[in-house]
């Protein structure tokens, strides 16, 4: 087995990214609600900056920049963990989101959540992290994202399988899918 093969399989990795077109001109908003919902989830002990959550100011990133969300802290990391410690203030938060998730709500909420959760003080991304984001604003489903079904086409577009075919009953089906099926749609049989 050399080096470019997993299991028999040849890795090939696929550059997708999806990009703005233009920053939104109004700032984004935290929805009615969600501080709330996050609030009622946690506690000062677990989330020890809780009660400045409201005070978080949230601004567009570039259309440049290759992350959907990122939470800043304008303190040094020292400064922050003593403060998480002594319960003190975190000073000034400033979230970032992605100008590309103006078009998707369910994918902007959830990753307002995700870096309003590192604002209230969970700064490390753990199980408990993401079970909290998952309960208070789930990641949308494919089909219920237009951004996630441009970056899977966009994957699918440099894969160089473009179909699948059964060794089985030979049915040929358009390759929808990023990885590979486990059975053909049409003999139910499991597909190599």
């Amino acid at each position: 087995m050399g080096d470019d093969t997993v299991r028999g399989r040849v890795s090939r990795f696929v550059s997708a990214t999806a990009r703005a077109s233009k920053v939104p001109k109004s700032p984004p908003q935290i929805p009615d609600g969600m501080i709330e919902k996050i609030t009622s989830k946690l506690d000062s002990q677990t989330a020890p900056f809780l009660p400045h959550l409201a005070r978080v100011r949230v601004e567009w990133l570039g259309i440049e920049e290759d992350r959907l969300g990122n939470t800043c802290f304008e303190i040094p990391p020292h400064e922050l963990k003593m403060r998480k410690r002594q319960r003190l203030p975190p000073g000034p938060i400033t979230i970032g989101i992605h100008p590309i998730l103006a078009d998707d709500a369910m994918l902007y909420a959830h990753t307002l959540v995700h870096e309003l959760l590192h604002a209230a003080g969970l700064t490390e991304h753990n199980a408990k992290h993401a079970e909290l984001v998952d309960e208070i604003a789930p990641s949308p489903k494919l089909s219920e994202s237009p951004l996630l079904r441009e970056i899977r086409d966009q994957a699918l577009g440099q894969q160089e399988v473009k179909d699948w075919t059964c060794t089985h009953c030979g049915f040929v089906w358009n390759r929808t899918t990023v990885r590979t099926p486990s059975r053909c749609p049409k003999c139910a049989r499991p597909f190599r």
